[in-house]
């Protein structure tokens, strides 16, 4: 299955920093991870970015939607 984002959004705060060491973390052998924030910080985002770098990598990814209202939206952008 081929899976690229297609996103004209661009990571910002705290999100590319955030993004990355995940991202070393995960390569180290984490298997889990879990961000903390408040609503509408931007959690969602990184964690869709996580989640496309861990498929093109050949690894695969359970996508848990937190609340049944966001399940469109983020089907959306999958």
């Amino acid at each position: 299955m081929n899976f690229r984002l297609e996103s004209s959004y661009q990571p910002s705060g705290d999100q590319p920093e955030a993004i990355d060491q995940l991202c070393k973390a995960l390569s180290q052998g984490v298997q889990d991870v879990t961000l903390l924030g408040v609503t509408g910080s931007g959690k969602t985002e990184v964690y869709i970015r996580l989640a496309e770098k861990t498929v093109l990598s050949g690894r695969q990814v359970i996508f848990l939607i937190p609340e049944i209202a966001l399940t469109y939206q983020t089907l959306a952008r999958f």
